[in-house]
């Protein structure tokens, strides 16, 4: 049933103030709630997000939160929230969506959830494989370590080709939660219907303990292993998505890999191939894969094992795409000395998060403001040991959305970061 936010609105909203930025108001400066401190730099403003639903999606002037046994849904990027409904299982999201067309796909570690009418009504959405068949999530041994079947790594998961919006988007897991089947999903009318774009083989290391060859969770028929998807992104370009995926050989072959994807919309089908393979020290292991005028753009968050006198192959680089697999051919753009977990570009302003655990910085964030001309680290310590992961486009008040993730992937606050222009 909807209804209108019942989230203990004295406890969270409070009294809304005005507040500038930098001293004056900005032009789409939205009014904040009193408790925001807002944080400056040279090249951006950055804030918590204020207390209440966790804010885990955006887009242009919406936001999807929830908290509480909620779901909510805002329409002035979480300054109220005039849409919520009861979902018991709120605190287990691990993904949501706002579609181009209105409707909100969200999920739980096992399964997908849809609303086409502002959360007056939510169904749940099961998943198609290759055939056509339902593909059902597995039974876990153990009721609370089910899998992260749809939490994503990275940010940006729609697409406008050709007048329609594409959702592509693969799963960061075996982490926490329990063991899962890696899978790239895919839908192409507004999320009512999601199928798989491509499954990854069976990798002996992430499966329920005691099980046997033959039921192991992946692809029987697909060698290609990997422990989770870091980002999957569209080269308009080439009309062709590109996939990175983690992490290490561990015994059974390397688990980094970087694939393209062509989907053919008259068939309703994918064809893959894999571009490059390799093991963790590589600039290849990567958080953040980005297009912009034509050219590949990625930060790497290289480690693993190295020869003593070997350094971490690490950095922000560019290359064409077509010369990916040739490191020779790869422009160097920025070495931040320690592992990048994930990035965005966006009006020409790259913003990337150091991992917290590999970093001397707390919350270390790598910027430039034009494309890689210039660039500048901060540390935004007093978030504690925090990694900067899902970076979401800027709402209509021009603030990206990021995830602060404890140590590295545990959920804990909300950043919000606008740059200066």
């Amino acid at each position: 049933m909807n209804s209108r936010s019942h989230f203990n609105r004295r406890r969270f909203l409070g009294t809304a103030a005005a507040v500038t930025v930098g001293g004056s108001p900005k032009p789409g400066s939205s009014r904040l709630h009193a408790a925001e401190a807002i944080r400056e730099t040279e090249h951006f403003w950055c804030r918590l997000a204020p207390a209440g639903p966790y804010i885990d999606s955006q887009r242009d002037n919406k936001a999807f939160g929830f908290g509480d046994g909620q779901v909510f849904l805002s329409e002035d990027n979480g300054q109220s929230w005039t849409r919520s409904v009861e979902f018991p299982d709120a605190e287990n999201i691990t993904f949501s969506c706002l579609l181009k067309n209105g409707n909100v796909l969200f999920a739980t570690r096992q399964k997908l959830f849809m609303s086409t009418d502002d959360l007056k009504t939510i169904r749940q959405v099961i998943v198609k494989n290759r055939e056509g068949n339902d593909y059902l999530p597995h039974t876990p041994r153990n009721p609370d370590q089910p899998g992260w079947y749809f939490h994503p790594l990275d940010g940006i998961h729609t697409w406008d080709i050709d007048g329609w919006e594409m959702l592509v988007w693969g799963n960061y897991c075996n982490v926490l939660g329990g063991p899962a089947p890696v899978n790239i999903y895919y839908s192409t009318d507004g999320g009512e219907t999601v199928k798989i774009a491509y499954s990854f083989g069976r990798n002996p290391r992430f499966q329920e303990k005691g099980t046997k060859a033959g039921a192991m969770l992946g692809d029987p028929d697909n060698s290609v292993i990997c422990r989770h998807v870091h980002a999957v992104t569209y080269n308009p370009a080439e009309r062709a998505f590109y996939a990175c995926t983690g992490d290490i050989n561990r015994g059974h072959g390397n688990e980094c890999h970087w694939l393209r994807g062509v989907y053919d919309v008259q068939s309703d089908t994918w064809g893959w191939r894999v571009l490059v393979s390799v093991n963790a020290n590589s600039r290849y292991k990567s958080g953040g894969i980005n297009f912009v005028d034509g050219q590949l753009y990625w930060a790497a968050d290289a480690n693993g094992p190295k020869q003593p006198e070997e350094k971490y192959d690490r950095g922000i680089f560019r290359c064409a795409p077509a010369d990916l697999a040739d490191p020779t051919k790869h422009t160097l753009l920025f070495d931040p000395e320690f592992e990048l977990a994930n990035m965005i570009i966006e009006d020409r302003v790259i913003l990337a998060g150091h991992c917290a655990p590999a970093s001397t910085y707390a919350t270390g964030i790598t910027v430039s403001p034009d494309l890689g001309k210039t660039w500048a680290q901060y540390d935004l310590a007093e978030y504690g040991a925090r990694s900067p992961v899902r970076f979401h486009p800027k709402n209509s008040d021009g603030w990206f959305r990021v995830d602060l993730r404890k140590g590295w992937i545990e959920r804990a606050e909300v950043l919000f970061i606008k740059p200066k222009p």
